[in-house]
């Protein structure tokens, strides 16, 4: 399975899979100049700009006019802003799958500080399946199975001793510490490690998403 990471993290999120699937649009067009024209589909996660880049949506919509965008609920009124025509737009509710022929998806609630979704997404090949996991910008997994999918593409934004040490250095500086707010709504790289070791098969391939680099904000 072919897949480009072209960012993730808080300047910014976007994953293609084979090239025709876009999960989570957070960065400027430029950076999609070599996709967006074989694009099939859009799925999209939570506002935050980081994953929803409205200029950026504008633009595919226009240069894309039959592009699909598929997302949940929340999502649909800020779309049909940006320009997406209601027909394109695929409104999808968490735990029901949809096919779309080649591939079919479905969304994982997750939890965030707005409403929030991962992906499942399974690929027909000639020889089988792939079964991907998609996950970022949650606290928890909480309740959520993917018993030996093939990539699991999760979230590992900081590591438990890490973050403390940070709040603790802030702390005596009184600083603000924006790194509470990460440990609330953000995966640490334990529990990201935890749900893998419970979920991959001999054979799964993982990819930490939405790692923190100091000096940016979460």
């Amino acid at each position: 399975m072919f897949y480009n990471i072209i960012i993730t993290g808080s300047k910014g999120n976007a994953l293609v899979i084979e090239d025709n699937i876009l999960i989570d649009c957070g960065v400027s067009f430029k950076k999609l100049k070599n996709v967006y024209k074989n694009l099939s589909i859009v799925l999209l996660t939570h506002i935050h700009t980081d994953h929803f880049n409205k200029t950026t949506i504008k633009r595919l919509a226009l240069e894309r006019p039959t592009l699909r965008f598929a997302c949940c609920n929340w999502l649909v009124n800020e779309l049909v802003q940006c320009g997406v025509n209601k027909r394109n737009i695929d409104v999808l509710n968490v735990g029901v799958w949809y096919n779309y022929g080649g591939f079919k998806i479905s969304p994982i609630l997750l939890y965030h500080n707005v409403e929030q979704c991962g992906y499942r997404v399974f690929i027909n090949y000639p020889d089988g399946i792939k079964k991907i996991m998609y996950a970022t910008d949650t606290n928890k997994l909480d309740g959520i199975t993917a018993p030996e999918y093939d990539y699991y593409f999760i979230e590992a934004n900081y590591t438990e001793e890490g973050i403390q040490e940070r709040i603790n250095a802030k702390k005596a500086l009184n600083m603000y510490c924006y790194e509470i707010d990460a440990m609330l709504n953000h995966l640490s790289k334990e529990k990201c490690d935890e749900f893998l070791y419970e979920n991959m098969g001999a054979n799964s391939q993982y990819v930490y998403m939405h790692k923190h680099i100091e000096k940016e904000e979460i």
